[in-house]
């Protein structure tokens, strides 16, 4: 990395890619700061990976603008980074004779915020097109532009384009402060060093609030909540749109929802916290999720479980985006309180950010070479036997199959590892490759990765790790550990 920059973005999630890949179809010097040590490590890791049509916001909030406008914009950026979308549709299922007037609220909601293709529809037609629906269910909304995506590689996938066009990328790269000059900031202090940016795109998600007081800012501040989810295995598919309750003040409910990968995922609940690190699963969080689960599915079983985890959401204190280029702080631009609808508003915060940019005075000036279009690497398991076969001959690492429930080979790991945005960690490989995220969630594949990324990252088998520092696997060889009961004994 260099140490002067046009313009620093902080935080590696799914807006602070899109920003960074939005500004580098400029003739910019960018850097992307991540603290972790991959890019979606954070909320956009962690979330029901669903596409809002834009019903549920209040109608003049930004919530509402930006959810309806990124809603408009997935295909094409999904279709030029080459990740999963699927326009399945959502509903909102009303299980009480009253929840048909919450039903007529959400409806006239959607139309006020330009949500095309809202409609209520009965229960017969909703056991209809869901057949495993609650016998209760009295009708539903249906958002036809509503759907899924693959939020992994949607993070990932911005970042290798970013990259691709000329972005830096800092991971393992925590800002510790501003650089501020009369009042403006003119870079930013990490464990690093220091860089000088023009200016500086705070992304930080649950850390928002924390960059804006490096910078004076008061007044606003993230509230974090929790969420918790189960993943069920895809061979006990159980829907095929999404299926939200209706929703309560805090939160859109706990939804049941096929992913990109074919997966049912159920959650979240809704849990305030105190941590911004508190990612621990509950007893008590998880029945109420299946509880509240089988009130729309109840053939929903626990056996077909495989993963559970948590994620959190970055609420902010004024119940909308915070998205500002603060007339205290020149060369800032905060981006707060990115909760739900965030991710389906990525894109469009993305451009409003270089809006921001422009009318604070950063010049924007086209650059030619800029290329829309990632390459995505293939996925084994989704070729022909024939591309299989070429493929193999081409590199016989493709041939030797390392997971064997999602069917990833080493070809595939390698791929990732020396990829734009490298994977560098047992998780990170598996947010690209789905690596350990069938039903043995890597009980067979672990060992043989290690290896690999140990080989491929010229380090030792101690010191690869699943997230990055502080969760190796190992710790020193089973030899050494035989040679300390040896010498504990002879003591």
């Amino acid at each position: 990395m260099t140490s002067s920059y046009d313009v620093i973005v902080i935080g590696g999630g799914v807006v602070g890619c899109l920003t960074a890949r939005a500004l580098s179809r400029y003739q910019l010097r960018i850097l992307l700061l991540e603290r972790e040590a991959d890019v979606c490590s954070g909320t956009s890791k962690a979330n029901t990976a669903i596409i809002h049509a834009g019903y549920d916001a209040r109608p003049g909030s930004l919530k509402a603008a930006l959810n309806v406008a990124g809603n408009r914009m997935y295909n094409q950026v999904c279709g030029e980074l080459g990740v999963l979308f699927e326009r399945n549709g959502t509903y909102v299922v009303a299980l009480e004779d009253e929840d048909r007037h919450t039903l007529e609220e959400l409806r006239e909601r959607g139309i006020r915020n330009g949500v095309p293709g809202l409609s209520i529809i009965s229960a017969e037609q909703m056991r209809k097109a869901e057949p495993l629906l609650s016998e209760q269910t009295r009708g539903g909304l249906f958002a036809e532009t509503g759907g899924i995506v693959d939020p992994f590689m949607m993070t990932i996938a911005a970042a290798e384009n970013a990259v691709e066009n000329g972005v830096e990328l800092g991971l393992d790269t925590e800002v510790t402060g501003l650089e501020l000059r009369q009042g403006r900031v003119v870079g930013v202090k990490t464990q690093r060093g220091v860089f000088a940016g023009n200016y500086v795109v705070n992304s930080a998600g649950l850390y928002s609030d924390r960059i804006m007081a490096m910078a004076g800012l008061g007044g606003f501040c993230i509230k974090p909540r929790k969420g918790e989810y189960y993943v069920l295995d895809r061979e006990k598919s159980q829907v095929r749109q999404v299926l939200f309750p209706c929703p309560t003040p805090v939160s859109k409910g706990i939804v049941v929802t096929p992913t990109s990968h074919g997966n049912t995922l159920v959650g979240p609940n809704a849990v305030n916290t105190d941590l911004r690190d508190d990612v621990v699963v509950t007893k008590q969080g998880l029945e109420e999720v299946f509880e509240g689960a089988q009130r729309l599915v109840p053939s929903l079983d626990k056996r077909d479980v495989i993963a559970v985890f948590a994620g959190l959401r970055a609420a902010g204190s004024t119940g909308d985006f915070l998205i500002e280029a603060p007339d205290e702080v020149p060369g800032l631009v905060n981006l707060g309180g990115i909760e739900s609808p965030g991710f389906t508003a990525a894109p469009a915060i993305a451009e409003r950010v270089v809006d921001l940019l422009r009318e604070s005075g950063l010049a924007l000036t086209p650059k030619r070479s800029f290329n829309p279009e990632r390459h995505a690497a293939p996925r084994f398991a989704e070729l022909s036997h024939r591309q299989q076969q070429e493929l193999i001959e081409r590199d016989p690492r493709y041939g030797r199959v390392v997971c064997r429930c999602e069917m990833v080979t080493e070809g595939e790991i390698v791929a990732a590892i020396h990829a734009p945005v490298p994977a560098r960690t047992y998780d990170g490989l598996k947010r690209r490759t789905r690596l350990g995220a069938g039903r043995c969630q890597g009980g067979f594949d672990t060992p043989r990765v290690i290896n690999i990324l140990a080989r491929e990252l010229g380090v030792q088998r101690t010191g690869v790790s699943k997230r990055g520092k502080g969760s190796e696997f190992l710790s020193r060889g089973t030899k050494e550990v035989e040679m300390v009961g040896t010498d504990e004994q002879q003591e």
